[in-house]
């Protein structure tokens, strides 16, 4: 048997965005900023039934995770995306994903090196 394999130095990273991106309203938010741009809240919020405050509320996890940022531009807050966060999150599923084929891979060796069964 082979000894278990390494587990990332900082697991709580990922697992900070994943959890940030669970949410149907903030993965619309990341959505819209990927393809809008920096937006204020008010561009944010347009077209949503959401007030302003649970809007922010929203960017702020999305912020703790570090998926998104704010500069100020005179009175007005501007959310932007900062997609370093995003790739880091896809090399980290990647990594999985190879893991687990990795896995099933040597399974499949197992099942079909070992003697079948005579009835």
């Amino acid at each position: 048997m082979s000894p278990p394999e390494a587990m990332p130095a900082e697991p709580a990273r990922p697992a900070r965005v994943f959890a940030a991106l669970g949410d149907a309203t903030r993965l619309t938010l990341v959505d819209r900023l990927s393809t809008g741009g920096p937006l204020s809240i008010a561009h944010l919020t347009a077209g949503s039934a959401m007030t302003r405050q649970a809007i922010t509320k929203h960017l702020h996890v999305l912020a703790g995770a570090g998926l998104v940022r704010d500069t100020r531009r005179g009175r007005e807050h501007l959310w932007e995306l900062d997609p370093g966060r995003l790739a880091q999150a896809q090399r980290s599923l990647a990594q999985i994903s190879q893991q687990w084929d990795e896995r099933l891979a040597r399974l499949k060796r197992i099942v079909e090196e070992s003697p079948k069964e005579i009835e």
